[in-house]
């Protein structure tokens, strides 16, 4: 077999019926190319071979995973991307679809890769953190409501699938998860640059007990400032309100 690395977060999915559920779950969007990010042992991977007309590619980091994952399913040869996915560049031409039960110490930065990949990424179907799945789907006003909830949302629909209990693992975690899904948003939000939206939304956070006049002060002339929107904290502003300031940005 294989052993568990915690260095790299791994807890593997024992649960049939979950494995099931994220792969149908997957299938609701349509694609013909799918990355399966970490592998592991294999639970997603076993249904995913198995889907006829699907270009399939795995990105694993772990040696002894991807020697397992080629003696267990030969037909992985030449499919396995032997690196971390924070490292590779997009995977196909065109467009894809990503699917995983994702490391929970990167699951951060795996948000921040397909905001990267965004112009490619067809949708995403995966499993985080429940706390994570929660902060990226929260909207304004909830406590959880942050950077990645405002960010990932301004160019993704964000939709909280199911949650999945600590014993569906080996070895268990010492949370909760949940499923989430990301599909790419029908019309996209209008915003000054991408840079200018990540700008403000990070110094709007970074310090959240304050009002936004004080935390984004940098950023808009003493003018702009005067506006009753400044008076709200980060939390209580829209996606909509974050890329509207964008555009009256200094």
């Amino acid at each position: 077999m294989y052993t568990l690395k915690k260095s790299l977060g791994q807890h593997f999915l024992k649960d049939e019926n979950i494995s099931r559920r994220i792969v149908e779950e997957l299938q609701e969007h349509p694609f013909q190319q799918l990355l399966e990010v970490g592998p592991g042992g294999g639970a997603l991977t076993k249904y995913l071979i198995e889907l006829q007309g699907i270009d399939l590619k795995c990105v694993e980091l772990d040696d002894e995973k991807v020697a397992w994952l080629l003696q267990q399913y030969p037909v992985l040869q030449g499919k396995i991307i032997h690196q971390s996915i924070l490292d590779i560049a997009a995977p196909f031409e065109g467009r894809f679809t990503v699917v995983g039960n994702f490391p929970y110490n990167i699951s951060s930065q795996i948000l921040f890769k397909m905001l990267d990949w965004k112009e490619q990424v067809e949708s995403m179907t995966g499993m985080f953190q429940k706390e994570v799945a929660q902060r990226v789907a929260a909207k304004e006003g909830s406590k959880v409501y942050g950077v990645t909830s405002v960010l990932v949302q301004a160019f993704f629909k964000v939709e909280y699938l199911f949650e999945v209990d600590e014993q569906a693992f080996n070895p268990p975690p010492k949370v909760k998860s949940a499923v989430i899904r990301l599909v790419p948003l029908a019309e996209p939000v209008a915003m000054k640059s991408e840079k200018a939206l990540f700008a403000v939304v990070k110094a709007g956070f970074n310090q959240r007990r304050k009002t936004l006049r004080n935390a984004v002060k940098g950023l808009f002339s003493a003018e702009v400032l005067q506006d009753d929107i400044f008076n709200k904290r980060a939390e209580q502003l829209s996606v909509q309100d974050f890329a509207g300031l964008t555009f009256r940005m200094g």
